[in-house]
């Protein structure tokens, strides 16, 4: 089986999700990253060594394939490998055996093999930087893993749970986004995917201070790209033009106040003074457009001090 997608998009979560979902679900699960470990150590990693058989090997080792046996083995990042782990994998795949470096005994495995790459592998095959055996031996089930601007959807459910991960590692209860912040969200393209989604909440969540991710705690870079939209109900621009204009500046306005509020929790007088009105006026047309300051307030839980956090959550933050 073969994964690919740009970097972050998951390929790992998806290796994840395959193995436990399959009749392998009991047995081990484990991941490689090939384009981290050195060509002259990967080889070893992958299949083991004997007491002695380089410099440095001071016992037998059991390489990655042994350790999957019964499971799965997920090789990431598989186009970095060398011209000759490629032959050595390939013999492996064929024969569901190999031998420890230094070793004469063959081993057999029972492993199922998900590979990963965010480069091209038909390319490189075409190109002879990459075995076409080897090519063709795991891409009989080929996975394209889209990237996150072209899935936006899947955002609201990958924030649920990246939100539930980190309010358990930071003791914090955010539990959603600021309405301009949930438009910049679905409006960045999101280059890094996944992997920059986590990191960009992680800040976010280490310097919030309320129960919602406000734009202070975002990069200027993702909230720049929430433009304003103007929202003019279909049936209206069937009307006067006086008509459309009308309910044109109501959608502007309402936007506008709902995102002053949220900048300074709901405080009026702050707020007027940040558009230039008085504290009335804003009171105002907070009546006219339903809108409760009360929604805008840290909640108690949020603003009070968290509690303290051990020294490895600290590392971890840092």
């Amino acid at each position: 089986m073969l994964l690919s997608g740009e970097t972050g998009v998951g390929k790992g979560v998806v290796a994840r999700l395959i193995h436990h979902w399959s009749r392998r679900r009991d047995q081990p699960f484990v991941a490689v990253h090939c384009g981290a470990i050195p060509d002259t150590l990967l080889e070893s990693e992958l299949f083991g060594h004997e007491k002695g058989s380089f410099t440095g090997a001071h016992r037998r080792k059991k390489g990655e394939f042994e350790l999957a046996h019964g499971g799965t083995l997920f090789l990431d990042e598989i186009g970095t490998i060398t011209p000759a782990a490629q032959i050595k994998l390939l013999d492996v795949l064929q024969d569901q055996r190999f031998h420890r470096v230094g070793g004469e005994k063959d081993i057999e495995v029972d492993v199922r093999i998900i590979a990963a790459s965010n480069r091209d592998l038909q390319a490189m095959q075409e190109e002879g930087s990459f075995r076409a055996d080897l090519f063709y031996r795991l891409s009989v089930f080929p996975i394209e893993i889209p990237p996150l601007r072209q899935r936006r959807e899947d955002i609201p459910r990958l924030l649920e749970q990246i939100f539930d991960r980190l309010n358990h590692r930071y003791r914090k209860n955010v539990g959603g986004l600021a309405p301009v912040v949930e438009q910049a969200f679905q409006a960045y393209d999101w280059p890094g995917n996944i992997r920059e989604l986590e990191n960009v909440l992680e800040r976010a969540m280490i310097l919030e201070s309320t129960d919602r991710i406000t734009p202070r705690s975002i990069p200027l870079e993702i909230v720049h790209t929430a433009e304003p939209h103007i929202l003019v109900p279909p049936g209206r621009l069937t009307g006067t033009l006086a008509a459309v204009r009308g309910a044109a500046v109501a959608d502007v306005e309402m936007r506008y106040l709902e995102n002053l509020l949220e900048a300074h929790d709901g405080r009026i007088n702050d707020s007027a003074e940040a558009a230039g009105i008085t504290s009335r006026q804003l009171r105002k047309l907070l009546a006219k457009y339903e809108i409760d300051k009360v929604d805008f307030k840290p909640s108690p839980a949020s603003s009070a001090s968290p509690p303290a956090a051990s020294s490895g959550d600290e590392a971890k933050a840092t």
